[in-house]
């Protein structure tokens, strides 16, 4: 199956784009999705524990399955005040 992945803040700094289609296994979860892109992108291992996930729109955990063409936004925690 194919995603699109949204990258916001340093996240698509690291990258260096805010927006990528990855291809993963069918029944693949947002964890599985996650681990992909650190393995494509090794800089993003360190941002991996924070990362809060949304799935069209709904934020969700990283057990939370995929399906083919979906949206998953990977947002860095946000600081200031």
């Amino acid at each position: 199956m194919t995603i699109r992945v949204r990258l916001f803040a340093s996240l698509a700094q690291v990258v260096g784009q805010n927006e990528l289609d990855l291809t993963l296994s069918d029944n693949a979860t947002v964890g599985d999705a996650v681990e992909r892109l650190s393995e494509l992108h090794p800089p993003l291992n360190a941002h991996q524990s924070h990362l809060a996930t949304a799935v069209n729109l709904d934020y969700v955990g990283s057990e939370h399955r995929l399906c083919n063409g979906d949206e998953l936004a990977l947002i860095p925690p946000v600081s200031g005040g």
